[in-house]
């Protein structure tokens, strides 16, 4: 009986295929709305979550007003450059409850000048202090960069492909490329990296607006078991020249900016889920208006209120199905290929992991077909509680 109740709830469908392809058709475009807003959102949140997990420090500290600057160097792929005296980092270090610090210095390659590559940030490190990209460079290189070399970051590297050729020239000085680091969901994947042992060299061919003797930004540790926020008040209560940014802090106006989009996307997604769920009572409610002799004939043969049930409720589910796989399809589609477009989603390399996809597709898929069942439960009902007697002599 099932298989024979799925048949003909199949054929149904075909009987009016423009009807169906039009439940279809908008319920799928309501799940690929709700699909690509949450990869969206889901994207940019995962890509500040690994960033600041990945940066390996509890405080940043930055120059005064290059707070901002400092976000988007390290959480997207814009290129700044800011300054500050190396000689603050005595300062920083003496705080209390600071246990490690490492510092890093940006500069900008120069569009034009001859044999330069494309802008891109040179991030230049200290080996003996650094704590961030050194566990990096030992899966990549599997040694420490030696003065005159230069290792790309992921997206550098696909982005630039350097390794086309033995070298490149910086700022006017030589630098072999001996590798790619692996991708880190960071900034820094969109960087060129030498050490500090390679910064007198730079300054001397007076090519970049680094003076001696500066930094960009300094990483800092602190003791285990302290809580960071008032070790950085202090910081910046005893080193006036400097603003601090606590690792949980960081990429908070994104974020705030990710609460007004999902804010506009909800409300989106409960409008159109209202209108999906109208569409989808008023066709079946035709339905059942069309199919009530049907029915009562069925019924009349000894068909039972489940029998009844299950073939319209067949119905629903292959609808909300085929409409989701098609709206999953579209949306996935969509926000792999305008991830270039979005500004934000550009500038911060955001992607999502094929399970985070999976997750996301699998919302689209429940949220389709629970719109369908819920639309078409209360004509599905009334049609079960309908006399076959009474079908029969009214239709």
């Amino acid at each position: 009986m099932k298989f024979s109740i799925f048949k003909v709830a199949l054929r149904n469908l075909k009987r009016n295929a423009f009807r169906t392809a039009v439940l279809v058709f908008s319920i799928g475009l309501l799940v690929s709305i709700l699909v690509f807003g949450s990869s969206f959102i889901l994207s940019v949140g995962s890509s500040l979550e690994r960033a600041s997990a990945r940066l390996g420090a509890d405080i940043l500290v930055v120059p005064v007003g290059a707070r901002e600057y400092a976000e988007e160097m390290l959480l997207e792929t814009k290129v700044k450059t800011f300054y500050m005296d190396k000689g603050l980092m005595d300062r920083v270090g003496q705080v209390e409850g600071v246990t490690e610090i490492t510092y890093q210095t940006y500069l900008e390659t120069i569009w034009g000048v001859c044999c330069d590559v494309p802008p891109a940030k040179v991030v230049a490190f200290d080996q003996d202090t650094d704590f961030i990209v050194r566990p990096w460079l030992k899966e990549a290189l599997g040694r420490e960069l030696k003065k005159g070399e230069a290792i790309l970051g992921h997206t550098a590297y696909t982005d630039l492909d350097l390794l086309e050729v033995d070298s490149s020239v910086l700022f006017g000085a030589k630098f072999d490329i001996v590798g790619v680091l692996e991708e880190t969901g960071t900034g820094l994947d969109n960087a060129i990296f030498i050490t500090d042992a390679n910064i007198d060299k730079i300054i001397e061919k007076g090519k970049s607006r680094l003076k001696p003797n500066q930094i960009s930004l300094m990483f800092v540790k602190v003791k285990e078991g302290l809580d960071p926020y008032p070790i950085g008040a202090k910081i910046e209560s005893e080193v006036v020249e400097v603003d601090v940014i606590q690792r949980s802090e960081m990429g908070e106006s994104i974020i705030a900016t990710l609460k007004d989009i999902n804010r506009i996307f909800l409300i989106t997604i409960v409008l159109a889920s209202v209108l999906s769920m109208f569409l989808t009572w008023t066709i079946f409610t035709a339905i059942v208006n069309e199919r009530a002799r049907e029915v009562g004939i069925m019924r009349a043969i000894g068909a039972k209120g489940s029998h009844i049930v299950g073939m319209f409720m067949i119905e629903v589910f292959l609808l909300g199905f085929m409409g989701s796989v098609f709206g999953i399809a579209l949306g996935n589609y969509l926000s792999l290929t305008l991830s270039e477009v979005f500004t934000l989603l550009r500038d911060m390399a955001a992607t999502l992991t094929l399970v985070e996809r999976i997750e996301v597709s699998l919302l689209g898929l429940a949220v389709g077909v629970g719109i369908c069942v819920v639309g078409a439960l209360s004509s599905i009902i009334r049609i079960k509680r309908l006399e076959p007697l009474t079908v029969l002599k009214e239709v």
